[in-house]
């Protein structure tokens, strides 16, 4: 393949991601779909509704994953998820921290670009706070803090880390066929139990949580099947374009912020460019301000008072640290990840469920009154 296919190939595969997460954005923007908000649901209104569509996307994302795997349009051994190390201090500790922040800062990273297509000023200061947090822990001082501590706590496997590569040889079965078998039953898992319930299927929820799912799968093939060169005529090695890992991407919104900042601010530098996660921060954004502004739902919102500005200036912080350290926010690991069945993001999911409820109850402490006063 020469350097005009590369170069045109390049553009179709941003250009598939776009449309992908422009179309994510809206549906977002239009369903409500929300991981912070599923907790926050469960623990002030005692709903599940939206914790389901969560599941159900979660769901449809590892049978896709599974199947696209199984038919060899994809390797899931060549995502940035299945390696042999199990860095389960990280995955746990940043999860956690993530789940606080996230509710702290009223959103996750997919919920923020939302926020922000939908008028909120208040996001677009997440988005700065948590890109610049993220990028010192990739690459600054908080990364130096990061790797000497956390990361320095793992578990070194002699097979990649996802659960058909651990247990095919266990249990004699061909790895690609345990794959799809554990695929289907984990996912058809989650899925039955989104769906169990007989008031939670109307037209939005199945929607929200099948199209989330979808867009992961789609992301996965266009990242790992429509975007890999077998061998890069300037390089004579295999490549994934566009993914700033190198390796097999789908959705993840903590390390794209960071990208995203870095891309504006050395704009002149040609040796940056954008990427798969640079494209769907894009189209998130310009999915839900399309949806916003054809239904007049778009609305200026800027922080109610002091303690609202420092809320959301910790727990984008919070978000930008736990994310690369959890290797993945609620849609990273808790979507893309957990598609994969690695360890890591099977360690990091209730992570974050259980850093966001820790949040909740901070916030109703500081909200009560107090009997003294």
């Amino acid at each position: 393949m020469d350097a005009v296919d590369i170069s045109s190939l390049s553009k179709t595969v941003l250009l598939a991601t776009f449309a992908v997460t422009f179309l994510l954005g809206a549906v977002m923007q239009k369903t409500g779909f929300c991981s912070m908000g599923a907790v926050s649901d469960i623990f002030i209104m005692s709903s599940w509704v939206r914790l389901k569509q969560w599941f159900l996307a979660i769901g449809v994302a590892i049978i896709g994953f599974a199947l696209m795997s199984y038919m060899g349009m994809i390797d899931p051994l060549k995502s940035m998820y299945t390696g042999s190390k199990v860095l389960w201090l990280s995955s746990i500790v940043g999860s956690t921290l993530f789940g606080f922040g996230m509710v702290l800062a009223s959103g996750c990273g997919s919920k923020t670009l939302v926020r922000i297509g939908g008028g909120n000023l208040k996001s677009i200061i997440v988005f700065l706070v948590l890109g610049l947090s993220a990028y010192m822990t990739m690459r600054g001082f908080l990364g130096v803090i990061r790797i000497n501590t956390l990361d320095s706590v793992f578990i070194a496997l002699n097979t990649p880390q996802d659960l058909p590569s651990i247990l095919s040889p266990v249990m004699g079965i061909a790895r690609n066929d345990l794959h799809l078998a554990l695929g289907l039953f984990v996912g058809f898992g989650f899925t039955v139990y989104a769906l169990a319930t007989k008031a939670f299927w109307t037209l939005e929820n199945l929607f929200a949580g099948i199209f989330v799912g979808l867009a992961i799968c789609a992301i996965w093939w266009i990242s790992g099947s429509l975007g890999y060169v077998a061998e890069d005529p300037n390089t004579l090695a295999e490549v994934f374009l566009l993914t700033n890992s190198g390796r097999m991407e789908s959705l993840s919104f903590v390390a794209p912020y960071a990208y995203s900042l870095d891309f504006l601010m050395m704009y002149s530098d040609t040796s940056k460019v954008i990427t798969v996660g640079i494209a769907a921060v894009i189209g998130m954004i310009s999915g839900s301000a399309f949806i916003a502004l054809i239904t007049k739902s778009f609305r200026w919102e800027s922080f109610r008072n002091t303690e609202d500005t420092a809320n959301h200036l910790v727990g984008a912080t919070l978000m930008g640290f736990g994310g690369v350290t959890a290797l993945g926010c609620t849609v990273g690991q808790g979507l893309s990840g957990i598609s994969t069945l690695a360890i890591g993001s099977i360690l990091a999911l209730p992570g974050f469920i259980f850093g966001a409820y820790l949040a909740m109850r901070y916030l109703q402490v500081r909200m009560a009154p107090n009997p003294c006063s």
